[in-house]
């Protein structure tokens, strides 16, 4: 994939993800809630991973793309039906990158790869897909949690900080312990981690 095919790729996803209707404030400003995620897992990548390839690059940029054309309460209620939109976004978001990277002109291995990623296949054998899955979990507790926090209460929320925590790896786990956190956030985090 040359420079060009992977910036126009990156340029094509933020476009897709600046149609959110959606918004969340961000420095004082309204900014579309996906292109905001994206934005956030692409600057946590590049800490996490400075040397990232093109393709988690692309990957960690497109993993919520256009999410909101697909809600949650369109599925069951409970564990089944929230597996089920899970699976189904994956597929989704892998299909749309797929896309929108023919679009820019990519090649198909790059374009298989990237999907591969997004799918998150063989994350216990695959180096770049762990890598992903570290940084999705650090944009979640560093940027999402807090607000996440507030539908649970305390023993719910320590069973879903282990489940995260269960994903990550010994340097994802280094790094979440790096981030700038409330000292609430904090404080529930260490309690799950002693559990």
């Amino acid at each position: 994939m040359t420079p060009d095919q992977f910036q126009n790729a990156l340029a094509l996803f933020d476009a897709a993800n600046a149609q959110d209707p959606h918004s969340e404030i961000h420095n004082g400003q309204p900014v579309p809630k996906e292109l905001l995620y994206a934005q956030r897992m692409t600057e946590r990548l590049l800490a996490f991973a400075p040397q990232a390839s093109q393709h988690l690059q692309l990957a960690a940029r497109a993993q919520h793309i256009e999410r909101w054309t697909s809600q949650r309460s369109s599925y069951p209620e409970g564990r089944t039906g929230y597996k089920q939109w899970r699976a189904e976004l994956m597929l989704y978001h892998a299909k749309r990158a797929g896309e929108l990277m023919a679009q820019a002109g990519c090649p198909v291995d790059d374009i298989t790869r990237v999907q591969y990623l997004i799918q998150k296949r063989a994350m216990s054998r695959d180096a770049e897909t762990q890598c992903l899955e570290d940084v999705i979990c650090l944009v979640f507790i560093e940027h999402y949690l807090a607000a996440f926090a507030q539908g649970y209460d305390e023993v719910k929320l320590i069973d879903i900080i282990q489940k995260t925590w269960g994903k990550m790896s010994e340097a994802g786990h280094a790094a979440a312990m790096q981030l700038p956190l409330s000292a609430e956030m904090g404080r529930v985090i260490g309690v799950a981690l002693q559990g």
